[in-house]
């Protein structure tokens, strides 16, 4: 009797250990001696039940046997994920690395996927990912994700303009490895200079970012993770070719030097030379262009030291031409002999990011990042003139480090930037200097279970802005399995480059004013205007299920900005463009609701409804943001069938895009013949594309674009007379050219 008794007193103790799993996470030192890890982290993969290993290196964790990915990560060593098909006694060793989130030592591929895990709201893009359209450039990058808005700044010159939370690229940050890349002369065309075989991944990142990136992001971060020479195929070819005689052409080659060199050579080149006219308005419907992007990288790892380092080198020539059909430049240029363009950039990029971790220390870690670039634009549109040349220089140094163990993280670190821009507007030249220096600190707290949150503050001193401090704040609290709830806050400062930025007015007949008309030739630092202040809130909750044994997520997102000031870019009058500062408010609401789900083994299905409500106060009174919908619906298909033992499958793609009804600007005092409604029509286009992986090493492609064949018919305000009063270019809400198709190739040897 007394054993029966006993025997019920510990059956819930047996029960409750054959749910859990157990075990020690250790390094391996050069001595071969082993040693345990305390504060590793250890958690299943796309939950957030998770532990923290002791001061043995021990650790405990609940199981469910819907739970097979075991994710262990520890600062300063490689993470790995384990598979677990039963409860077990597990004893793992982890490699040291000389990784760091700022300066992006290596890179591991991942699905497109939001974290269940990190404090800010972010979405991870694969290659993979990118592989679902023709994805050329960067700007052609974000078709299969509903959180970027993809339209055409103009009529003329192609220029592709992206939106995150209803704001313009501007007021996001756009970094290559964390490095701010797109930003001052570049902001017009630069997302067409990053090729889109040179990317790996992307991470996109809602509301403030990060204080260690520096104070000038507001609606958020997009950062793009580049090829590297240790992990990207040693040989690779892209040959793509479109129905509108676009072609383009990319090659990888990547070597190892050494044991611990290593280097990439990357070539793009890419023309149109063909004249469009569809619409029969006498202006090309595209630009034709070429343009040849080259890059260098160099990379250096030294394991046993803990040293890892990127060296980059790029140089772009792009060139473009645009305007009516019967336009030579040769005899026609800065003439009225007919209407025409041609912008003309030169760039080049050069880059040095090191990373050292302590090999006796691994949580402690220090990392350098030194780019210059000097971008050179020299262009005109009709009889306008705009040149800039722009040079910048930036560093940031980080240190991390963890308190106590390593659920407390801490980065810290200095900053400096230097901008010299000389800009040629119409007849007005326009130089100045900026520079700035600030220092930043960031604490990360992470228990692994349902609170994971990261506070950070900066201080600058910039000759322009002044100084200012600027805080930054996101949270995640998970209430129940497979859910994460975010909140997140920050301010953002940045000097605005008015003409860099809207390039598109000097393709209208508009006079440009600043601040009401004072002389250009009169205005002094950021073109006698304010710096552009803005809060911007946040909330999210994400949820995963499971359904009919297949999984899926669902999203809720609403954020807020609110600016304190802004340039107000106000064409309201046909007649003018003016720049001012803001006068009341000005703010951008923007809701967004996702759903992905995968159907059946290789089917997913991804859709999402968005809703912006952004206002901005005007001289002429409280008006809706101009040319953008209030109402965005996405949907995205993708099916691949089962591979075969070499590699080979098919792939199968569909993206529809609907958007509202969006605002045109005043053309009330127009002649009739040149009045416009006060709204668009709504638009919808599908996109198509079909992939047949022969091996892995082959593999062919077939896509088309607005498949729906949408055309705005009458882009160009004032065709039939370009040196006229109504002559404007800015009226674009939809696809000029309709459908488009192409193909192309892929070649690998890994």
């Amino acid at each position: 009797m007394k054993n029966i008794l006993y025997s019920f007193m510990f059956l819930p103790i047996f029960i409750f250990s054959q749910e859990k799993i157990e075990g020690i996470i250790v390094e391996i030192t050069e001595q071969k001696q082993t040693l345990p890890l305390p504060g590793a982290n250890v958690y299943w993969l796309d939950s957030t039940i998770g532990a923290t290993t002791d001061i043995d290196g021990k650790f405990s964790i609940p199981y469910q046997k819907e739970f097979t990915k075991l994710v262990i990560s520890y600062v300063g060593y490689k993470t790995d994920t384990l598979t677990v098909i039963s409860p077990k006694y597990i004893k793992h060793s982890l490699r040291p690395t000389s990784e760091l989130d700022e300066i992006t030592v290596t890179s591991r591929k991942q699905a497109t996927s939001k974290s269940y895990m990190q404090s800010a709201n972010v979405t991870f893009i694969s290659s993979d990912e990118l592989l679902k359209a023709a994805c050329c450039n960067l700007s052609e990058s974000f078709e299969t994700n509903p959180s970027i808005d993809v339209n055409f700044a103009d009529a003329v010159t192609g220029t592709r303009q992206i939106k995150m939370l209803g704001l313009t690229s501007p007021y996001i940050l756009i970094t290559a490895e964390n490095i701010p890349t797109i930003r001052g002369a570049s902001q017009a065309y630069g997302l067409s200079f990053t090729p889109g075989t040179w990317v790996e991944s992307i991470q996109i990142t809602k509301g403030a970012g990060s204080v260690v990136n520096g104070f000038e992001s507001i609606a958020g971060q997009i950062n793009t993770e580049l090829v590297k020479p240790t992990t990207d195929n040693r040989f690779f070819v892209n040959l793509y070719g479109g129905n509108n005689e676009r072609f383009e052409a990319n090659v990888h080659l990547n070597t190892k030097v050494s044991e611990k060199w290593s280097t990439g050579l990357y070539l793009h080149g890419n023309t149109q030379n063909k004249k469009h006219d569809v619409n029969d308005d006498g202006f090309m419907d595209m630009p034709i262009y070429d343009q040849i992007n080259f890059m260098n990288r160099w990379q250096y790892t030294n394991p046993e030291k803990g040293f890892v380092s990127f060296i980059n080198f790029s140089y772009l020539d792009d060139s473009k031409q645009t305007g009516q059909l019967n336009f030579n430049p040769d005899t026609d240029k800065l003439t009225t002999n007919a209407w025409g363009s041609e912008i003309d950039t030169k760039r080049v990029d050069v880059s040095v990011k090191t990373g050292y971790v302590n090999p006796n220390i691994p949580w402690q870690s220090i990392g350098i990042q030194t780019a210059f670039i000097s971008h050179k634009q020299n262009s005109y549109f009709g009889l306008n003139l705009y040149d800039i040349l722009h040079n910048s220089l930036y560093v940031n140094g980080i240190y991390n480090t963890i308190i106590s163990d390593s659920r407390h993280k801490i980065k810290t670190g200095i900053s400096y930037t230097y901008d010299h821009y000389d800009e040629l507007v119409l007849i007005e030249d326009f130089e100045r200097t900026e520079n700035s220096i600030g220092a930043f600190m960031e604490y990360n707290f992470d228990n692994l279970e349902n609170l994971n949150l990261t506070a950070g503050v900066r201080i600058d001193h910039h000759n322009v802005l002044g100084t200012f401090v600027t805080p930054r704040f996101h949270a995640r609290y998970t209430p129940w399995e497979k859910s994460a709830f975010r909140i997140s806050f920050g301010r953002g400062k940045r000097s605005a480059n008015i003409f860099a930025e809207n390039q598109n007015i000097f393709a209208t007949s508009r006079t440009l004013l600043i601040d009401g008309g004072m002389p250009l030739g009169s205005l002094k630092g950021a073109y006698g205007l304010d710096p552009e202040i803005a809060w911007n809130y946040g909330i999210s909750f994400l949820q995963g299920f499971n359904l009919f044994g297949n999984k899926g997520d669902v999203t809720f997102d609403y954020y807020r900005t609110d600016f304190q000031n802004q340039i107000v870019v106000d064409f309201e009058n046909p007649r003018q463009l003016n720049f001012y500062n803001l006068d009341g408010d000005s703010y951008a609401n923007s809701f967004q609701i996702e759903f992905n789900y995968n159907v059946f083994q290789g089917f997913d299905l991804r859709t999402a409804y968005k809703f912006s409500d952004i206002k901005t106060q005007y001289n002429s009174g409280k008006l809706e943001k101009p040319l953008t919908a209030k109402h965005r619906l996405f949907a995205n298909l993708a099916y691949e069938t089962k591979m075969k033992d070499n590699l080979a499958h098919w792939r199968f793609d569909v993206t529809y895009n609907w958007l509202g009804k969006q605002r045109f600007t005043s053309t009330a005092s127009n002649p009739s013949a040149y009045q416009l409604p006060e709204y668009t029509p709504t638009v919808g286009t599908l996109n198509a594309q079909i992939t047949k992986v022969f091996s892995e090493k082959f593999e062919i492609y077939l896509g088309g674009e607005n498949m729906t064949n949408v055309r705005q018919n009458n882009p160009i305000l004032g065709a039939d007379d370009p040196f006229g009063a109504n002559f404007d270019t800015t009226f674009v809400y939809g696809p000029i050219f309709g459908s488009m198709y192409y193909a192309g190739l892929r070649f690998k040897i890994k």
